[in-house]
């Protein structure tokens, strides 16, 4: 038993400790690291920091991923950007890889395993393995006090608007507007907000969806009973 607890007393100075916070050597890699910050300790894959920007009062969850261009030390001949906006929360396991742009506003808070891309592989060459092949690149944007639950998947080229939700495990490809809450895979705006209303219900709003990029973050998917096409909102 004192075993036992010196190693959780050990691992829990360790936790404290090892965060990236604002001052450290491995903050300053940052292309800026907002006061009050902090990103937990351990830390999942960390690289093309000298293209991310955090604001201040965020918290990084534990094994999160932060990547911006290809690999560490190439970009592909673009200047990619990772811009998180001030007092935003992110939660365990999440990981946002950026090859060109993704910007999250203030206060936007990520459940647990959230994903965000701004890109995906290509498949038509037959003769070079998918994953040496690179589709196309759509930025990304997720508008400030926004909330995405557990395990939301963001696909490139989606805009989410402000103060919007987005349900547990739903798939986002495409537009989202202002004040909306938004469920399923693929995502569909449920209720939305307006002056007149308030919050209230709507017919369903599927966002268009690519099954391509669908199938190919969220590996066996059956894309053929999704409608090939639906109206935004």
């Amino acid at each position: 038993m004192l075993t036992a607890d010196l190693l959780h007393t050990a691992w829990e100075r360790l936790e404290q400790y090892a965060a990236i916070r604002p001052g450290t050597a491995r903050a300053r890699r940052f292309a800026s690291f907002g006061e009050n910050s902090s990103i937990c300790f351990p830390q999942a894959a960390l690289f093309g920091e000298e293209h991310i920007e955090l604001g201040a009062g965020c918290n990084i969850g534990p094994y999160c991923s932060l990547s911006t261009g290809i690999m560490p030390g190439a970009t592909g001949g673009r200047t990619p950007r990772l811009a998180i906006g001030d007092g935003c929360l992110i939660g365990m396991g999440s990981g946002i890889v950026t090859h060109e742009s993704i910007e999250l506003g203030n206060d936007v808070f990520l459940g647990h395993y959230v994903y965000i891309t701004d890109s995906s592989h290509g498949y038509e060459d037959l003769d070079t393995p998918i994953g040496k092949q690179f589709g196309d690149v759509d930025a990304v944007r997720v508008g400030e006090g926004t909330w995405l639950g557990h395990g939301t998947i963001v696909l490139p080229g989606s805009d989410i608007g402000r103060h919007c939700v987005v349900g547990a495990n739903s798939v986002v490809n495409g537009l989202i507007p202002d004040f909306s809450v938004a469920v399923g895979t693929p995502a569909s705006v449920i209720r939305r907000y307006s002056e007149a209303e308030g919050w209230h219900r709507v017919h369903e709003q599927r966002v268009h969806v690519d099954h391509h990029k669908v199938a190919a973050l969220t590996p066996g998917t059956d894309t053929s009973a999704v409608r090939p096409q639906a109206a935004r909102s």
